[in-house]
């Protein structure tokens, strides 16, 4: 087993394939988009398999597929049922924006990933254009239907933004009435390739729950599972449920068990750090397995303790502002 210099066990890796995504949506990227990778710079499929394989041999067992939108790079569904096949790697996850994964849900299935994250902000069709720039609602809300009628557990990534989206926290949050669906609340971080849209944050993890339990006076507090970033809540009466994740506050940094692998192949040991070391460099400058295996364990030696150190660490001249699309939703 993996663990941290502060005892934290690290057994779950977040891979983005792509840093190139078809939406620009507001929280992650300005309306002209980014500056993309050049391909060469990006990890081959053989080198990304090549790292999960080895992180798997150490005790990483959770993997999830991300972004920019993973099927925007061909060749995806064929390299996932690779992955899925590495030995001691249990369980596969997907986060996906959903505009071309209709009609292959039958595929995800038979891959075998556990739940598939469903970024939707909205379920205003025109709301949903001025948030992500594109006019792509109904796709979305077709692969929506697809994997709850194909029985893959499904969870809705939903990040709150003040003055476009308020609107819609209780109809996402009805959702979970007729579907069995996890609806999650996130806090808008300043990964959007500007830094915060905000002098504060209003909507916090604390005020999107007193939002809700205003609508919802019953609304219940339920367990957590094991490493949640979610505080998850339950309507009476409701097939599925409701998280609120403090991305931007931070509040979960203590059972933190996962870290990050970028497009370009750096390595993150928190979402808010400025990357540890560039993987993509290592491996084509020939390290060996057991040299790469020094690498990450040396990482983990020297984890920041929580979101807020990483970003001390950063230092003043680098301070967040990357697009979530570069380093993985």
């Amino acid at each position: 087993m993996l663990y941290d210099n502060h005892g934290r066990i690290i057994n779950y890796v977040r891979l983005a394939v792509t840093d190139r995504c078809n939406l620009r949506c507001f929280y992650c990227m300005p309306e002209e988009g980014i500056d993309y990778i050049p391909r060469k710079e990006l990890l081959s499929y053989e080198e990304m398999e090549r790292v999960i394989a080895l992180l798997a041999s150490m005790g990483i067992s959770k993997l999830r597929i991300t972004g920019g939108e993973p099927f925007v790079r061909k060749g995806m569904l064929e390299f996932m049922q690779r992955l899925s096949e590495i030995e001691g790697i249990e369980q596969m996850h997907l986060t996906t924006n959903g505009t071309l994964t209709a009609g292959m849900v039958p595929e995800l299935k038979r891959i075998g990933f556990k739940s598939i994250n469903l970024s939707m902000d909205t379920l205003d069709k025109e709301r949903f254009f001025q948030i992500t720039r594109r006019d792509y609602f109904d796709t979305v809300w077709q692969t929506f239907e697809e994997l709850v009628a194909g029985g893959i557990t499904t969870k809705i990534n939903a990040v709150v933004m003040e003055g476009k989206n308020i609107d819609d926290l209780i109809p996402m949050a009805e959702l979970t009435k007729k579907y069995p669906v996890n609806v999650r609340f996130i806090e808008e971080m300043p990964f959007n390739g500007e830094g915060s849209h905000y002098p504060t944050l209003e909507w916090n993890s604390r005020k999107i729950v007193s939002y809700l339990k205003e609508h919802y006076p019953k609304l219940e507090k339920i367990p957590d599972p094991k490493h949640s970033t979610s505080a998850n809540y339950k309507i009476p009466g409701y097939q599925g449920s409701i998280g609120v994740i403090a991305a931007f506050s931070r509040s979960f940094c203590g059972s933190c068990n996962r870290i990050r692998l970028t497009p370009q192949g750096m390595l993150k040991t928190c979402l808010y750090d400025n990357g540890v070391f560039n993987i993509k460099d290592f491996i084509r400058n020939g390290a060996t397995d057991e040299e790469l295996k020094g690498a990450f364990l040396s990482a983990l030696g020297n984890r920041a303790k929580d979101g807020f150190e990483a970003e001390r660490r950063r230092g003043f001249d680098r301070p967040v502002t990357e697009s979530m699309s570069t380093i993985g939703g």
